[in-house]
């Protein structure tokens, strides 16, 4: 799709008309994409939604579920979703693939360090060191942003990128493969392993994390269309608030955003997601957090996750860290610190 016809779009989207509310008083559509299925992860989105902290805020938040970090940007500035979830890494490629004035923009850090690790069987020799990949066999789908980000692990290790050999395989797959020991190892993001975990003992696996061997990214934010960002920032700002006091309340108790969560899919099991939420909140909460808060970010940072993008992803273009994040709409610094007892 053509520049000129994402903006059309969205501008469309944006004059979507007001539904009302039961007490008579308008609220505003926003379509809403995860960027994958719904689970623990994503759990604080639907605790605002059932407690009611979007209609608080005159929004009426619709939330879909999605198809991977590109998939969310191109919904976005296609105009067909509003605000979503994406990778700060993918969104930087596709800024720098549309160069100009930014279609699409990060508003909240919600991983405020990418869940990106590499989990290898112990009885394969993969063990907490990287170098031990060297020679193996290591699964991951054909695009993903754990699987890109490698070469920037390889250098930090002094690695060659080849130094293992990749097994493409479906996401939906990888737990087989690794169980049936196809492969020495496969990529998830950390909180995705749950379901690994599952199956095979966790003293049987190694888990190497990306953020361990000095790789410091950005994952996923929440983006916004910058269309909705220049002509309706409170908007964008309302539906901050409300998402970052159920994120601040899932901190201090998970339970009711799990069971929240488990409304919309009732056959998801209530321990699993809940071990999925504490292995979430390990890279949510990460050390920047505990003094900028949550959704911040660090500029100088970001800045070095676009030199390694544009670098590591060949990008002819290199786009600034402003274009990439507008932090003008997130609430106060208060409003956004964990609370001690998480």
């Amino acid at each position: 799709m053509q520049r000129r016809s994402f903006l059309a779009a969205s501008a469309a989207a944006l004059a979507a008309p007001s539904v009302l509310a039961q007490g008579g008083n308008k609220l505003t559509p926003i379509k809403f994409t995860l960027d994958f299925r719904i689970n623990g992860q994503t759990a604080p989105y639907f605790l605002a939604q059932t407690k009611g902290y979007y209609k608080d805020e005159g929004l009426d938040v619709t939330i879909d579920t999605g198809a991977g970090s590109v998939a969310s940007i191109t919904r976005i500035a296609s105009g067909v979703y509003q605000m979503g979830l994406g990778d700060i890494s993918s969104l930087v490629e596709f800024n720098a693939q549309n160069p100009g004035t930014p279609m699409v923009q990060a508003v909240y850090q919600y991983y405020n360090r990418a869940p990106f690790v590499i989990i290898g069987r112990k009885d394969r020799g993969v063990t907490g060191e990287f170098k031990s990949l060297q020679g193996k066999k290591v699964a991951a789908a054909a695009v993903e942003s754990t699987r890109r980000a490698w070469p920037m692990v390889a250098r930090k290790q002094g690695m060659r990128a080849d130094a293992f050999q990749w097994q493409t395989t479906d996401f939906s797959a990888r737990d087989n493969v690794m169980v049936r020991g196809d492969v020495d190892a496969a990529t998830y993001f950390h909180d995705s392993a749950i379901s690994l975990f599952a199956r095979m003992k966790p003293e049987e696996l190694s888990v190497l994390k990306y953020a361990d061997a000095g790789v410091n990214l950005y994952g996923n934010a929440i983006l916004a269309s910058s269309n909705l960002i220049a002509q309706n920032p409170k908007l964008v700002a309302a539906f901050l608030r409300a998402t970052n006091r159920a994120i601040v309340e899932t901190f201090a108790n998970p339970a009711p955003s799990i069971a929240a969560m488990r409304q919309r899919e009732p056959i998801l099991d209530e321990k699993i997601e809940l071990e999925r939420w504490g292995v979430t909140a390990q890279y949510v909460g990460a050390a920047d957090t505990r003094s900028h808060g949550l959704g911040d970010i660090r500029k100088l940072t970001l800045e070095q996750q676009v030199d390694e993008v544009a670098d590591v992803f060949g990008l002819k273009v290199k786009p600034a860290a402003d274009a990439i994040f507008n932090t003008s709409m997130l609430p106060s610094h208060n409003e956004r610190m964990i609370p001690t007892k998480a």
